[in-house]
């Protein structure tokens, strides 16, 4: 069965009675033109494992395959979505490998071969904690994960590319920015979904960085910058005590006044109090 031959989407939701489930965060991307901007996004997908979460009714699925993916990892958790998936599986055989799992107990790393691709909507309730997952897969294998092009609310969205001093800045744009080079896209309007969110959406580009620093250097910026935004309105000498250490004994060799806010600081001073810390502990 060629793709141009297989039913409307909206007709795959009725036909399997695909109400949005808010246990999952669904809202169902099905404007065809947004589709396929996204699916063009990462590039060339030949020869890329092409690995996507909740891919719901097959939007996104078909996009990604009609954009040249060769080998498509669909992750789905709702057995009703598994059962279209399945079903568009047999449609392009040997194209699709569907994985019936929760994508927060996956480890990206054992999910088809370099070079990976992630495309995805991410379901709103768990995208930070997914993107959280794959930055530590970056930071133990720089060549884990080639691109990711990923959609969320635009207020995490804007976290994720904020810079020092900005309101939005704070422990994921750190984290993001360390380990990728993220890129707000565009936004989706509410319309372009089923059913509509009542908030606006983003995709957003992510390009990891070259080097892996490592899960020891990941654990330890991951607590230093967890430490310094958890009272963000206090100086770094006060906040960084949640560490457990004499704050002057980071923040001295990090070079760093601990009269500084966390919202100040660059990615390479979050760095040099990292390595501190690890020095330190």
């Amino acid at each position: 069965m060629a793709l141009d031959t297989l039913p409307p989407l909206r007709d795959v939701i009725r036909t399997h009675d695909l109400a949005a489930d808010k246990r999952f965060g669904q809202h169902f991307l099905t404007d065809p033109n947004i589709l396929a901007r996204i699916a063009a996004t990462p590039g060339n997908l030949a020869g890329r494992t092409v690995i996507e979460i909740g891919p719901g009714p097959g939007g996104l699925t078909r996009a990604l395959l009609e954009a040249g993916a060769e080998r498509l990892i669909a992750v789905e958790i709702d057995p009703r979505c598994v059962a279209v998936i399945g079903e568009l599986s047999d449609a392009v055989a040997g194209r699709i490998e569907l994985v019936e799992a929760d994508a927060l107990t996956l480890n990206i790393n054992q999910l088809g071969t370099a070079p990976r691709q992630i495309v995805a909507n991410l379901p709103y309730n768990v995208a930070t904690p997914l993107l959280i997952g794959w930055l530590k897969a970056i930071a133990e294998d720089a060549t884990a994960i080639e691109g990711m092009t990923l959609m969320f609310q635009r207020e995490v969205a804007d976290r994720l590319v904020a810079k020092p001093g900005a309101k939005t800045y704070g422990r994921l744009s750190v984290m993001t920015q360390w380990l990728t080079r993220p890129q707000k896209l565009f936004d989706l309007p509410g319309g372009a979904f089923t059913p509509p969110p009542k908030v606006v959406s983003s995709v957003v580009r992510l390009a990891p960085s070259d080097a892996a620093p490592g899960l020891e250097a990941f654990t330890a910026m991951e607590r230093v910058v967890a430490a310094a935004f958890g009272q963000r309105r206090k100086m770094l000498r006060q906040s960084l005590k949640a560490l457990g250490c004499p704050p002057e004994s980071i923040l001295d060799p990090a070079g760093i006044d601990g009269a500084r806010r966390a919202e100040t600081l660059e990615i390479a001073e979050f760095i040099r109090l990292a390595e501190a810390w690890q020095r330190d502990s």
